[in-house]
């Protein structure tokens, strides 16, 4: 068996980053090496510095960084030795070992586990504990309007890199719910290593193809390492999940840009493997959208978006996650709500950015068939790699996925109802910037209910025509009929779903008028930012 079936051991993987890292650094002078040790150095002691009384790095770590430090004043052998010895050190960090049997046993209790796994005290007790259907609560689409079969043939002769929006730290167990719902091979898929803080998340995460990431670490060296480690996992046939945006939408917004790092790794190994003449080297990107009609990070990821300092914050630590009891209310909410969540598995593309027929051909904008490897390979058809070419390839791929996250990203009622709130707030008051609509004073926040049903209404007819157009999706109550009788069924949904949930009202219904939270209507508003609507909060 290939790919995650066949992970090989943190020694192995050490092994072949640390050839990578050689290659690298042997067409480095002499003081670009140093440079490269330096910055890993200054950047590590640094986070020590900040994290010494709230987040203490290991004495391990501490010893290895200032082992490092000695060895930039030294000799260019003695400089690799140390950069090497980071590089051991990261991919022992980063690699965890693929269990198929544990993989078994979560497919089976992750419908149950989404309101236990973070709460549970022992893996024992989650595998105990009872089923919990979730095939109505998570709906799970294909661009096919298939049951992953597309999916699951060119799966078999192509690694995929599945590309989703990010939205909450339930991302990732939800994606591989739906991987095994379709029939389709695990992933392998970056975690924060604060995700593994929790016994039976790390236990099940580490076992599930989850590779360690510590999004602390901001030194050139070790995004290296995480680049060569993708690289190799995909020349391995590792299908692999990536999210582009990197950490989760603070604003709640489906992202309109990515970081290019890791989603770039896909093209070098596929000429690697072209180069090699290994089997099967196509690779192919699957962007993957979410819609949750809740969010349970909403409160904190607002808030950190609004604060000026929220576009430094690489990671939240102090979020819903860490609440446990928050976490267990907030799955056994969604899980009792129908079409809670969407899932939708977009149409496949390129690393070129091109979409592809179903035998996973690539396809120019006219749909016929072009041939891929003509534009990394020369005239003698050997692969000429060019950073610079590749680069602008990754561009391309990078803007067509997130025209593909808005296509498939599906309106909510929660959506709607929050996106119309805040249209009504911003006609109340049309001066004044969001980052003060955000603070009005309770007295000032509710809206007519009559106002909001209008409003709903309008947006209703907006969002109908750019379906038609092909710009974006809904799952909503209220089926096509009488437009105020649909927005009755969207707003009372939307109440009903937001009640009681969180420790703030999003929208609370007060008869004849509508109590709302600024901060938690322009966060869950957000989700139909970009598509041109007018009055946005």
């Amino acid at each position: 068996m290939s790919g995650i079936y066949d992970r090989p051991s943190p020694s192995q993987v050490s092994r072949v980053l640390q050839d990578r890292c050689r290659a690298r650094m042997a067409g480095m002078p002499d003081d670009a090496v140093q440079a490269y040790l330096a910055d890993a150095v200054y950047l590590e002691r640094k986070r020590f510095h900040a994290g010494r009384h709230s987040d203490p790095a290991p004495p391990a770590e501490i010893e290895a960084i200032e082992a490092a430090a000695r060895a930039t004043h030294q000799g260019r052998g003695d400089q690799e030795r140390a950069v090497l010895a980071l590089v051991d050190a990261y991919a022992h960090e980063i690699h965890n070992v693929f269990s198929q049997r544990t993989y078994k046993v979560a497919t089976r209790v992750i419908p149950s586990a989404l309101s236990r796994l973070l709460t549970s005290t022992s893996p024992r007790e989650l595998v105990r504990r009872g089923a919990f259907d979730p095939d109505q609560r998570l709906i799970i689409e294909t661009a096919a309007g298939d049951d992953g079969a597309a999916l699951r043939a060119l799966a078999r002769e192509h690694t995929l890199i599945f590309a989703p929006t990010h939205v909450s730290n339930l991302d990732s167990p939800l994606i591989g719910y739906a991987l095994d719902r379709l029939g389709l091979p695990p992933a392998i898929y970056g975690a924060g290593l604060n995700l593994f803080s929790s016994p039976v998340m790390g236990f099940f995460m580490s076992r599930l193809g989850a590779y360690t990431v510590d999004r602390r670490k901001q030194h050139r060296l070790y995004k290296d390492v995480l680049k060569d480690y993708s690289i190799d996992s995909l020349g391995r046939r590792c299908h692999s999940l990536f999210f582009p945006g990197g950490t989760r939408c603070r604003s709640g917004r489906v992202e309109d840009r990515v970081k290019k790092g890791l989603l770039g790794t896909g093209i070098i190994a596929w000429q690697e493997g072209l180069l090699q003449g290994r089997p099967h080297p196509e690779v192919l990107v699957v962007p993957v959208t979410l819609s949750f009609s809740l969010v349970l990070e909403a409160e904190t990821l607002i808030e950190d978006s609004l604060e000026e300092e929220g576009k430094r914050r690489y990671i939240i630590t102090d979020d819903e996650f860490s609440e446990p009891r928050t976490v267990a209310t907030f799955a056994r909410q969604v899980l009792e709500l129908d079409d809670a969540i969407v899932l939708r598995f977009g149409a496949p593309l390129d690393l070129l950015g091109n979409p592809v027929d179903p035998l996973g051909r690539s396809l120019d904008k006219d749909g016929l068939v072009l041939d891929r490897r003509a534009y990394v390979t020369d005239a003698q058809g050997r692969v000429a790699r060019d950073d610079q070419r590749d680069h602008v390839y990754t561009d391309i791929l990078s803007r067509r996925l997130v025209d593909a996250w808005h296509r498939d990203s599906t309106a909510l009622s929660t959506h709607v109802a929050c996106f119309a709130a805040g249209r009504l707030l911003r006609r109340a008051h049309p001066r004044r910037p969001t980052a003060e609509l955000v603070l009005l004073p309770p007295a000032e926040r509710p809206v007519a209910r009559a106002d909001l049903l209008a409003a709903i209404a309008e947006l209703l007819a907006e969002l109908d025509a750019m379906v038609a157009a092909g710009r974006i999706r809904t799952r909503l109550p209220g089926g096509t009929g009488d437009p105020q009788a649909r927005a009755t069924a969207v707003l009372d949904e939307a109440l009903r779903r937001f009640r009681g949930f969180h420790s703030r009202r999003t929208l609370e219904d007060r008869g004849g008028s509508v109590g709302l939270d600024p901060r938690l209507v322009l966060y869950y508003g957000h989700r139909l930012h970009g598509y041109g609507l007018q009055g946005e909060m």
